[in-house]
């Protein structure tokens, strides 16, 4: 079985060309971008967090998926990688931009529950994991990638990668699934 994405958002090839015109090469992969499009489809008039817009692949699946009722928030750290994805996605009123610290973003945040969290950065991942998660609504979906072996990662890294597997295992009120598939996959639904 092929398991390359036939149905990609007529945006990406001009989101590529401008995350490669800014140097930024850390975008979701096509496979995990589909399977965000196809969560995002799953969840009528879905409350959708991305943490790390980066130039805006993974943004562009995500809204690819939505319906017109569901709302985006992504949050990203460096604001002119955020512009490649502001410019392209930032007519879309569904989504809503936040440059930020992560991290700060997830401490002050007061607001309600999402139905889907996609950690695609440092915090609400190897950061601030238990208040990402505080953040998902009973029944929703906690995903993060980059879980396998990546060019470029620092020498301690895959124990951090092993640490926080473990510790999203041994959470009693999310059921998990690893997916050594795309770029390595976690998937966590709240179940409590």
């Amino acid at each position: 079985m092929d398991d390359t994405p036939n149905q990609l958002p007529t945006i990406l090839l001009v989101l590529r060309a401008k995350a490669a015109d800014a140097g930024f090469t850390l975008s979701s992969e096509d496979r995990t971008g589909s399977l965000l499009a196809a969560l995002a489809a799953g969840r009528t008039a879905g409350r959708i967090l991305e943490l790390g817009t980066g130039a805006g692949e993974g943004t562009a699946w995500l809204l690819s998926g939505m319906d017109r009722a569901s709302r985006l928030t992504t949050v990203e750290l460096a604001p002119s990688v955020q512009a490649v994805a502001r410019e392209q996605l930032g007519s879309d009123p569904r989504v809503t931009f936040v440059a930020g610290d992560g991290g700060r973003w997830l401490e002050d945040f007061d607001g309600a529950p999402f139905d889907l969290v996609f950690a695609d950065t440092w915090p609400g991942k190897f950061t601030h994991l238990d208040r990402a998660l505080e953040l998902v609504a009973p029944g929703g979906t906690y995903l993060i990638d980059d879980l396998l072996p990546q060019p470029g990662w620092p020498q301690d890294h895959a124990a951090s990668v092993e640490r926080l597997l473990s510790e999203l295992d041994a959470r009693e009120d999310f059921r998990c699934v690893r997916l050594a598939w795309s770029s390595g996959l976690l998937m966590a639904v709240r179940t409590a």
